[in-house]
């Protein structure tokens, strides 16, 4: 993996889908920041808990606008080139912390120079991973986070993407940094943020 010949790095974003302690999904989207920042990326970590934004409600926004939380992540993607995202799912579908954060981001509006929330996103790449120490990795949520992104937020989504079964087993944190057990799924995160790199690099020459 390697840095694009633009004249700034690239710049993405780091969202786990689940904010707990200790979360299997923050693990592994944190070690992929580290091997995008290890190719010359500048990856920003986003804790979605603390944008602290209310269940959806439109009568909610009526009243009070909308969420600090909501514009900030709207700000944060239009900052930035790409996505990793790592989400564990919850009965077979992505979280609603997830969900209902990137809910609000699509209904903030453009301001001034900036885009609305889904102008934000159009047109950038994601990669997307999962982790469960379950054995099936969190595949069965994957699908519908791909729909979600591309067909609401015109995300692109990239075609490699990582769900790790038994997480808890392959991600050794013994160390200062989490790293992954077994060199086959080192290499294949390191092709899902290759993928999404490459993607951000193309992109940025293009503009």
């Amino acid at each position: 993996m390697t840095a694009s010949h633009t004249s700034r790095p690239i710049r993405l974003l780091a969202i786990s889908g689940s904010a707990r302690q200790g979360s299997l999904n923050r693990q592994l989207v944190s070690l992929a920041a580290r091997k995008a920042q290890a190719a010359g990326a500048q990856v920003t970590h986003v804790d979605l808990r603390e944008l602290a934004m209310p269940i959806y409600d439109d009568d909610w926004a009526a009243a009070n606008g909308k969420p600090a939380g909501a514009i900030k992540l709207r700000d944060l993607f239009a900052s930035h080139d790409g996505l990793l995202i790592a989400c564990p799912e919850y009965n077979a579908l992505p979280t609603p912390l997830l969900v209902n954060s990137f809910d609000w981001l699509s209904t903030v509006p453009a301001q001034g120079d900036l885009p609305a929330g889904s102008g934000a996103t159009a047109g950038k790449p994601v990669g997307l991973l999962a982790a469960s120490p379950g054995a099936l990795g969190g595949i069965r949520a994957l699908p519908i986070v791909r729909t979600y992104l591309s067909t609401n937020f015109a995300m692109v989504v990239v075609p490699e993407q990582m769900a790790l079964p038994l997480a808890d087993q392959q991600l050794d944190a013994s160390s200062s940094e989490v790293v992954l057990k077994k060199p086959e799924l080192d290499h294949l995160l390191d092709k899902v943020v290759a993928s999404v790199m490459r993607q951000a690099a193309w992109r940025l020459a293009a503009a």
